[in-house]
């Protein structure tokens, strides 16, 4: 039903940034297989949508109303639409994906929002809806409390939505077999496709379950409730399993706010230290990060605070893992391709002398020296970020949410101030962290990590006494163009 012709005239190309030219064949290849197994009511109304554009409709728009009908593809445009690799007419036409005007009929958005209520709910329905998302339907609502009205809104679950999110992830399913063979007759790297869409489609598929936002909203609430700087929606009593009730955010997106450019940069600053900073530099067992942090989550309310909406994803990252991020980037900083190998091994995906992670990592001190990039998180994502392309096994699934966190932010930042240094910003957040832990250093055990910079005093040392190195490897890898294999060769080279 879906033809050749129409998915041409969709312009999925020009998705593809040019420095991945050679994935462009699969990707076409990966939306086709996709749609012709959609069940056929579902593709009916996908034509029907497409025909109905006006004939001169360019590819973006297209490609936006194919996304919108599809509950996962939504989710795939919203991540890709800060993407600057891809073209400024695509981002534009993607990030109206963040937050579209509401589309489903106001009589099955109520009748979904009575039928969850209990009867005896005093509450005042809006006529019509806030916004609508990949999965819900935003409608706000006012109640009395205390003697005074007070403002919320109920997340609801479109009509079918369930049920259309099962067919998409069944076909997902097939389709990381499909890509993996295919991509070994295009002769691209072999990729775990099939491990990664199951990581990927099991975090998607929370979005549908409501019980799991209202945890995790309720554990961000928590965490946030000292920073006076960000807000997040405080959950209200007629929460159900199809239905979340929260305090309504009154404010615009941060990408659409009238702001100096001044309080733009300060609101890039709290997205950083609060979203990523806050719960990364922190002692807790497990830090929790929104996963979905497109424009359409982020909001300026009203008196000035960071609104971070919609919890449904969140990746969690260990004590133990956020160690072994920290050891990367510091064997970046000190140019030790073998602690950059060891730390990666501790993910227990890949050995340490594995030659796919022998030769990212060398490729990766490159850049440091070669190329003078900082060491920080974003040398640190695409480091890992090649690796997986290098790598069948994978990571898992919180890592690779993490990564879509750091990506997302990075675009939305990048939109609202242009250019920004959150690496510096977060590695400075880093070292006052430290600063204030020195008086306990100084009276605990040498192998003990339990601080908030998570690197063990023994660590430190090691480092000190390993200094001198430093600027032997550096001149290495400087004068032969990458770096030597051993410290051995290291010290051949310069004649020690």
């Amino acid at each position: 039903m879906l033809n050749d012709t129409l998915l041409e005239s969709i312009g999925l190309p020009q998705l593809v940034p040019p420095t991945m030219t050679q994935w462009r064949p699969l990707v076409i290849e990966g939306m086709q297989f996709f749609l012709e197994r959609l069940p056929e009511h579902h593709q009916e109304t996908i034509l029907a949508d497409q025909l109905a554009l006006p004939p001169d409709a360019n590819a973006a728009t297209r490609l936006v109303t194919l996304l919108s009908q599809c509950p996962t593809l939504h989710k795939l445009g919203q991540v890709l639409a800060r993407n600057r690799h891809i073209p400024i007419e695509v981002r534009t036409q993607l990030q109206t994906l963040e937050s579209m005007l509401p589309a489903t009929p106001m009589d099955q958005v109520l009748a979904r929002v009575h039928s969850e209520l209990p009867h005896d709910a005093q509450v005042t329905l809006a006529e019509h809806a806030l916004a609508e998302g990949s999965v819900a339907v935003v409608l706000p609502f006012t109640y009395q409390q205390d003697g005074e009205t007070r403002h919320g809104v109920f997340k609801v679950l479109k009509p079918g939505v369930e049920e259309q999110f099962a067919e998409e992830i069944a076909v997902w399913h097939e389709l990381g077999d499909f890509l993996e063979e295919r991509s070994r007759t295009l002769g691209l790297p072999r990729l775990a496709y099939r491990q990664t869409f199951e990581s990927v489609l099991e975090l998607l598929n929370k979005e549908i379950h409501l019980q799991v936002e209202q945890h995790n909203l309720a554990e961000a609430h928590a965490f946030y409730a000292n920073e006076p700087r960000v807000l997040i929606p405080r959950l209200l009593p007629w929460c159900t399993p199809r239905m979340t009730a929260m305090e309504r955010v009154f404010g615009v997106k941060v990408t659409d706010a009238s702001l100096s450019r001044k309080r733009r940069s300060e609101l890039a600053s709290v997205m950083v230290s609060a979203l990523i900073g806050q719960p990364f530099w922190s002692m807790a067992h497990t830090a929790v990060f929104h996963g979905d942090l497109h424009a359409g989550n982020l909001f300026v309310t009203h008196d000035g605070r960071l609104a971070v909406l919609d919890w449904s994803l969140t990746a969690r990252l260990s004590k133990a893992d956020r160690e072994t991020l920290v050891a990367i980037v510091l064997g970046g900083l000190t140019l030790d391709a073998g602690r950059i190998r060891s730390a990666v091994a501790t993910l227990g995906a890949i050995a340490a002398d594995d030659t796919a992670l022998r030769e990212a990592a060398e490729r990766a001190l490159d850049l440091v020296v070669l190329d003078g990039r900082l060491p920080g998180f974003e040398w640190l994502m695409a480091f890992l970020d090649e690796l997986a392309l290098a790598s069948p096994t994978g990571f898992r699934e919180d890592f690779v949410l993490f990564r879509k966190t750091w990506f997302s932010l990075s675009g939305v930042i990048g939109d609202l101030v242009g250019e920004h240094a959150p690496d510096i910003q977060l590695l400075g957040q880093g070292l006052v962290r430290f600063a204030e832990e020195i008086p306990a250093r100084l009276f605990a055990p040498p192998e003990s990590t339990q601080f908030s910079t998570h690197v063990a005093n023994a660590d430190l040392l090691r480092m000190c006494a390993s200094a001198w190195l430093v600027p032997l490897r550096y001149w290495a890898r400087s004068w032969q163009g990458r770096a030597p294999e051993t410290e051995a060769h290291a010290l051949h080279l310069t004649g020690s």
